[in-house]
């Protein structure tokens, strides 16, 4: 079995799909190439007032790119992804601790009905739950602590990290160890919604639709390309 093979790990009583990869290695950004993850499902749906937002234009793109090429598009890592990222391990322990739960990592979980999207959430919690973490600037982590509330976008990842395992919650942590305990660590449950998920299922489809759609039209382009280019060949070769 190769190491991105899909394979059935059951949990809850439902099966999810895992590409059995770890997170961050270049076999990891290869499995998600022209697949929609739970990170970037916000910005694939996300509506202004008068239709959809800028952000649904540029995710589109990637993944048409990613889906042409095979390869991941690059992304610019900024300097507070990566502190988010060497965080994660101590983020991860210090929840571990605060709720003595057991967490297991997770490579990608695809989408048990919806292909061409999935999730990659921080750990499985349990048998039933999941963890997020995000590793804020403070004045962010310290608007989470007095308000109880995070972006919305991180909500949406969960839901659909929710859809994508078919578990039943997912915490979303919040951790900044520059601040006292027990000030650096917050947890906020996001029980699954079927309603909301089904809402964001619809949408997904829709914009999966559309990718396809686009390629489609580009494959019609290139076609229409080789036909002048035979043609003018043609002309060519007579006049010779």
């Amino acid at each position: 079995m190769s190491q991105s093979e899909p394979t059935a790990l059951f949990a809850a009583e439902k099966a999810m799909m895992v590409v059995n990869v770890t997170q961050g290695t270049p076999e990891w950004r290869q499995a998600r190439v022209g697949s929609l993850g739970a990170s970037r499902v916000y910005d694939a749906v996300a509506r202004t007032r008068t239709g959809w937002a800028a952000s649904r234009a540029s995710v589109l793109s990637d993944i048409v790119c990613e889906r042409l090429t095979g390869a991941p598009v690059e992304v610019y890592i900024t300097e507070a992804m990566r502190r988010g990222s060497a965080l994660e391990p101590d983020a991860r322990a210090a929840y571990v601790f605060q709720r003595d739960v057991d967490v297991e990592l997770v490579g990608l979980v695809q989408h048990p009905r919806i292909s061409g999207t999935h999730a990659s959430p921080d750990g499985l919690v349990g048998s039933c739950g999941l963890v997020e973490i995000k590793c804020p600037a403070t004045h962010a982590h310290l608007a989470t602590l007095l308000t109880g509330t995070m972006p919305e976008r991180y909500v949406t990842q969960c839901l659909w990290q929710l859809a994508c395992t078919g578990r039943d919650w997912c915490d979303l942590v919040s951790y900044d160890n520059r601040l006292p305990e027990p000030l650096g660590l917050h947890v906020i449950r996001i029980e699954r919604d079927k309603h909301r998920i089904d809402e964001v299922e619809v949408m997904v489809e829709e914009f999966l639709a559309e990718v396809d759609a686009t390629i489609e039209r580009l494959r019609l382009v290139a076609g229409g390309v080789e036909v002048i280019r035979a043609h003018a060949t043609r002309q060519l070769e007579a006049a010779l």
